[in-house]
């Protein structure tokens, strides 16, 4: 057995990975040009090299990862550019959509909706962030107006285009999943035991890469997760490109960055932070239990109530840490004990239930006032996770010397620019491994001084990689796919 703590090796590959994302980035156009052919077997868009020096100019970091734009325009490409603009008019004029057509031109976006009229700050988006921009064409494009994802890939053409409301319906995980072919297979390896995992964890599920994030090699995640156990709103449809937020493993929905994240709620003001030493040495976490609508008693399962459970102790269950044992190697032990000090979590707001499922969670959780937009801040951990779709406090968290802990099934823009265990700590699904890892990153000298490692480096990174002018890279980029896939004049591509 290895004598480190899990935590201390997974901190070492992410350094590697991040170093080698680093270097790896083009250095001039030429470069960037060949990369995009060499990745994509494709030109890179027209106007991609004023893309290019837009980019350079506002001091970009990443030039060519960028695979979250590709990996959601491609599939419409062996769609003709006429075919693309028709099925996003279909989609947009079906009843009860819940979209919005935007249109980009001359540098300012306009979005229309059947009946709204407030579109949640996604034109102020694209105006604020992509201001005086001219790529010479205009564009169209849906956007999603719900929290949850939407679009589904095509997998007939008998279900092509339609669309499926379920809300509050525990069918939501049979229908997401119809195309993990090897789900069966996949619950029968899980349940060996058999695992793609490198690093010796000592059987806790600490997180080591993005599988963890696949639902197709997780089917015990059914039952851990408000959206598919009973989702607030979830209005799939199959096969039409549309922008959203937050995507899952084996959704199809187009990446673009929250307008929360140019909200001024969700704004970090260095001068509400505290330096670590001032810090609280324990776990903050305090908002409302969305994440599903709870119409019977799973809501027990949902992924909110099960991680203020455990923070609360509510079933004083036993809990799994690492000790050195007498022969000085690091082993698995189960304890009943769950330091309470070391957690400041609870719900602040319950709703999204029927009136009894309200009043049990009322009665069942310790329910604290609505809390300082800044409280978080004053904690050295402080923790993230989905709600009804992604969470908007994330950046705050990472521009901040507090470390965020992070749970989430969804993928958001920036996902491939940000590493595990070196700007974040990953938390798993399950929650298991959450007791060992507080008590590692705040009883423990080594532990303590990685945890403030991480948030300073999570902070630098944020500053060069997530401002608004990345988010204005990212968008100009993604524009441009947009631009050739409804081009009229491009033919279906194989």
């Amino acid at each position: 057995m290895n004598q480190h703590h899990p935590v201390e090796r997974l901190i070492q590959h992410a350094q590697a990975k991040f170093l080698h994302l680093k270097q790896r980035q083009s250095r001039s156009y030429g470069a960037a040009y060949n990369e995009y052919h060499r990745r994509y077997k494709l030109q890179p868009p027209p106007g991609f090299e004023g893309w290019y020096k837009f980019a350079l100019a506002r001091g970009a970091v990443i030039i060519d990862d960028f695979d979250t734009i590709f990996t959601g325009i491609s599939p419409f490409l062996a769609l003709s550019g006429k075919e693309v603009t028709r099925i996003m008019s279909d989609a947009f004029r079906h009843p009860g959509s819940e979209l919005w057509l935007c249109r980009f031109s001359l540098g300012h976006t306009e979005c229309e909706h059947s009946y709204r009229k407030y579109d949640r700050h996604i034109s102020a988006m694209f105006n604020e962030l992509l201001r005086g921009l001219d790529i010479n064409v205009p564009v169209s494009f849906l956007v999603n107006h719900l929290d949850e994802p939407r679009v589904l890939p095509q997998l007939s053409t008998a279900d092509s285009h339609s669309f499926q409301d379920l809300s509050h319906s525990s069918r939501t995980w049979k229908e997401l999943t119809r195309g993990c072919v090897n789900m069966n297979d996949t619950l029968r390896s899980t349940s060996n035991g058999n695992t793609s995992n490198v690093l010796d964890t000592f059987g806790l599920p600490f997180v080591q890469d993005s599988s963890v994030m696949d639902l197709c090699k997780h089917p015990e995640y059914r039952d851990m997760h408000g959206l598919f156990l009973s989702p607030t709103s979830m209005s799939l449809i199959r096969g039409v490109p549309i922008l959203s937020t937050g995507t899952l493993s084996i959704m199809a929905d187009i990446l673009i960055p929250s307008p929360a994240y140019t909200e001024s709620e969700f704004q970090y003001v260095q001068e509400t932070d505290v330096d670590w030493d001032k810090k609280r040495n324990k776990l903050v976490w305090t908002g409302s239990n969305t994440g599903g609508y709870a119409k019977d008693e799973t809501w027990s399962s949902f992924h909110r109530q099960r991680f203020v459970e455990l923070a609360q102790n509510k079933r004083q269950r036993e809990y799994d840490y690492l000790r050195v044992g007498k022969n000085g190697l690091v082993e698995r032990a189960k304890s009943t004990f769950l330091n309470s000090r070391l957690y400041n979590v609870a719900f602040s707001r319950i709703f999204q239930c029927k009136r009894r499922y309200c009043r049990d969670q009322r009665t069942y959780f310790t329910i604290k006032p609505w809390s300082d937009k800044d409280e978080a801040l004053r904690y050295r951990l402080a923790f993230d996770l989905d709600g009804n779709g992604i969470s908007g406090r994330f950046y705050k968290l990472l521009a901040s010397k507090t470390l965020p802990l992070k749970q989430t099934l969804l993928r958001e823009w920036h996902s491939e620019r940000l590493i595990p265990w070196l700007h974040y700590v990953p938390v798993s699904l399950g929650l298991e491994e959450l007791p060992e890892l507080v008590a590692y990153l705040t009883s423990t000298e080594t532990g303590r001084q990685r945890a403030e490692e991480m948030a300073n480096q999570g902070r630098d990174w944020f500053f060069k990689a997530l401002r608004r002018e990345d988010m204005s890279i990212h968008l100009y980029r993604l524009l441009l796919e947009l631009a050739r896939l409804q081009d009229p004049a491009r033919e279906a591509m194989a």
